[in-house]
């Protein structure tokens, strides 16, 4: 008898749902995820509840690290079993609940916005990453569904379903890689500026400003434990229903300098600003809530697809939302140069939320 490949890889992803859900209600750290073009689904599963923390980026697993840095934590290749399969589409149509965009938060934001423009024209600092968290109250919310449709529409994203007591359930996916090193050699990309996706984009001087210094930062901060620096022209990016500019970036790297990279690069200009302290300084004074993980990294750490490895592939924690019983917040953001329109980067702001919005299924 032939066993249908297809109902076979139905049958083996059923499983990883089902090993999911017991997980998640056995209050056992989880992580699901796929990276970007590919149609392997890695997940580990760890066997204790145990919070393991990174201290020097020589652990091995999946990384999930805070935008202020302070919360570094990992689920562990060598406590958790891993799970590998296949994904293939379910063909099912999705149905997106009423989820209309909130404005009432629209006054605060722009103020916000303002009150960095008057800084930046101070000589505080060159340019500052701003965001907000949209809180949806939903009656139903199936993640594991919602989950599936993330990887089924995104398929040029990281895409992520991750879980620890510690920390909460999130889920995302993300278009901007952090950082790359495998052996000896790095990569990364210097990724900003957001327009809706068309065929004849044409970017704003604002926009490719935003993003020249988000590359000049990148480079100067790998000059100090690189050599052989490659970069390569901006060009447009498509992710999801968006586009930005993009610039790839190659280096040789000596693997006792990963630690330094990464503490060094992260957070980037193009989740903080620049110079770096004084635009951290600002979103922590004035933003008004706790990102947590949002703007952080995550990824692999010294793993590759969920085996220990000498390779190391992390990206910037965006497009994502924390999910909290029938309680969904999601995360947006835009860069504030002294050219931002307050109204027009909020409307960015709702823009980017629908990246996330249009797969949450009750």
């Amino acid at each position: 008898m032939q066993i249908d490949k297809y109902d076979f890889t139905k049958k083996i992803m059923l499983t990883l749902y089902q090993k999911i859900e017991k997980h998640f209600s056995d209050n056992l750290p989880f992580v699901v995820y796929s990276k970007p073009y590919s149609s392997k689904i890695i997940g580990l599963f760890q066997e204790n509840s145990k919070l393991h923390k990174i201290q020097n980026y020589d652990e091995k697993g999946f990384a999930f690290v805070s935008f202020d840095g302070k919360s570094k934590y990992l689920i562990s290749i060598e406590h958790s079993t891993t799970h590998l399969t296949n994904f293939i589409k379910s063909n099912e149509k999705i149905e997106i609940p009423d989820i209309f965009d909130d404005f009432n938060e629209q006054n605060k934001f722009e103020n916000i916005v303002k009150k960095a423009i008057l800084t930046i024209k101070k000589g505080e600092f060159e340019k500052v990453v701003l965001s907000r968290k949209e809180v949806l109250n939903l009656n139903l919310f199936d993640f594991i569904k919602s989950f599936e449709f993330l990887l089924e529409n995104y398929p040029a994203a990281f895409k992520y379903l991750i879980f620890h007591p510690k920390a909460g359930l999130w889920m995302g996916a993300t278009p901007e890689k952090f950082i790359e090193i495998n052996n000896n050699q790095l990569k990364t990309m210097a990724l900003a500026g957001t327009q809706l996706f068309s065929e004849n984009i044409k970017w704003t001087s604002k926009e490719i400003k935003e993003q020249e210094i988000v590359t000049e930062f990148i480079k100067n901060q790998l000059k100090k434990y690189t050599s052989k620096i490659k970069i390569s022209k901006p060009f447009t990016f498509q992710a999801g229903n968006l586009a930005h500019i993009r610039t790839d970036i190659e280096a040789e790297v000596m693997p006792i300098f990963k630690k330094h990279i990464i503490d060094n690069l992260h957070p980037t200009p193009a989740v903080c600003g620049m110079p770096k302290e004084n635009s951290k300084e600002f979103i922590l004074q004035n933003e008004g809530y706790d990102r947590e993980f949002y703007s952080g990294f995550l990824g692999e750490l010294n793993m590759n697809d969920g085996q220990s490895s000498s390779q190391t592939d992390l990206y910037v924690n965006l497009r994502c939302m924390k999910i909290e019983d029938k309680k969904v917040s999601l995360f947006v953001g835009c860069g504030i140069t002294a050219d931002s329109n307050p109204t027009q980067e909020f409307l960015e702001t709702v823009n980017k939320s629908k990246t996330i919005k249009n797969i949450i299924v009750s």
